[in-house]
């Protein structure tokens, strides 16, 4: 008796159509079709894409849309869709998943060379790239889009609320972390007559940042942040911003980066943190494709992760959230990029194109499904006499 066996191609075959009804099925639980006339349908033009998504859903999704293997008429619709149904949790993590989230434990993947990596990948990109999509104060954090539809007054208002949430007045000096391009330094220095001292580790952020505020009192150095811990620098600040910087500390540095702070606030000061938040504390909170491509040692903290970090050093005055306003930010910074792109095409190429509106789109998404938060913190380090006043 012998056994019937297939031949290879007949086994290849098979595998690729269980690989593809699968992938139809579970589509379809989150009302999206594969070649649907809807906008947020998918049409798949090599049908390797559902084997490969298979393999490993969170890096290959991204990896094969950049390969021009699928596409969608409204991509962060899509992944709305896809989010709202829980697809991302319903599917088998990939080999490299487990292995990220494993050396994510084990590792310091934000040390002070793995911190350089963010720098080098992304920030440092052409500044031609960011003034394409950004606002006129280069501002690459949510903005506050309260009673506006439009990008640059969300931006200017995102800075104001900061301000007056710090309370800044002309005699303050305010340390910014992770100054960026120097939008929040010159805004406050502007408007309310204050010193600011920003740092980065970008060498394309520094040298953008010194020309954008050389007429006004602001200083910028290109320092880590654990250097202000040093004897070297001493300086008490009254008033103290993270804005979009703390999702690339990681856990594994939540605490020191919490303890500098508290070392550089003067006792009666206050402390910002503006940062995206996740739901779940974990040691990795970002998908795979995100961190490879985009936000390389990144990761978003959850509540726990802060307030745990803050412990002992830090009273939480106010917590708002308003992460409705990153989907409208992202949304603008698309509209932006897409509006703007044959002023830097020259520089780039289609992958990177595809690469950019799968991160703005499916980022928007995110915020879109409440996958992401949105948080501003005011702590205070002895508690504000009388009650912190909340501002809106």
């Amino acid at each position: 008796m012998f056994l019937k066996t297939q031949s290879p191609s007949t086994k290849d075959a098979s595998t690729a159509n269980r690989a593809t009804k699968q992938i139809i099925d579970l589509l379809a639980t989150a009302d999206v079709q594969v070649g649907g006339n809807r906008p947020w349908d998918i049409h798949v033009h090599n049908e390797r894409f559902y084997r490969r998504v298979l393999s490993n859903p969170a890096l290959a999704l991204g990896e094969s849309y950049m390969d021009g293997w699928w596409d969608c008429e409204q991509l962060d619709e899509f992944f709305t869709k896809v989010l709202l149904a829980r697809l991302d949790r319903k599917a088998k993590p990939g080999f490299q998943f487990v292995l990220q989230r494993l050396l994510a434990q084990l590792l310091n993947r934000q040390s002070r060379s793995g911190s350089k990596k963010i720098a080098r990948q992304h920030y440092d990109l052409t500044v031609e790239l960011y003034n394409a999509f950004l606002d006129p104060n280069n501002q690459y954090t949510c903005g506050y889009f309260k009673d506006t539809d439009d990008l640059n007054t969300a931006q200017e208002q995102k800075l104001d609320l900061i301000c007056r949430k710090l309370g800044v007045s002309s005699g303050d000096h305010v340390l910014d972390i992770g100054c960026g391009w120097g939008g929040f330094a010159r805004f406050a220095a502007e408007r309310y007559g204050c010193r600011v001292t920003g740092i980065t580790i970008s060498d394309e952020q520094m040298r953008y940042a010194a020309k954008f505020c050389n007429d006004l009192p602001v200083t910028f150095l290109k320092v880590d942040y654990r250097d202000l811990g040093t004897s070297q620098y001493h300086l008490r600040y009254d008033k103290v911003l993270i804005c979009g910087m703390i999702e690339h500390v990681g856990y594994k540095n939540h605490r020191t980066i919490m303890e500098i702070v508290s070392h550089c606030l003067s006792d009666d000061g206050l402390f910002l943190l503006h940062t995206i938040g996740t739901n779940i504390s974990s040691p990795i909170n970002v998908n795979l494709w995100l961190e490879k491509y985009i936000f390389p040692n990144s990761s978003a903290p959850s509540i726990r992760q802060i307030t745990e970090a803050a412990e002992g050093l830090f009273i939480i005055e106010d917590l708002h959230n308003f992460s409705s306003h990153y989907d409208k930010t992202l949304m603008a910074w698309w509209e932006n990029f897409r509006k703007n792109w044959k002023k830097i095409a020259a520089k780039f190429d289609e992958r990177f194109y595809r690469m950019w509106q799968y991160y703005l789109l499916s980022c928007a998404a995110g915020f879109r499904a409440r996958e992401s938060q949105l948080w501003q913190i005011v702590f205070s380090k002895n508690g504000v006499p009388g009650g912190y006043v909340s501002i809106r």
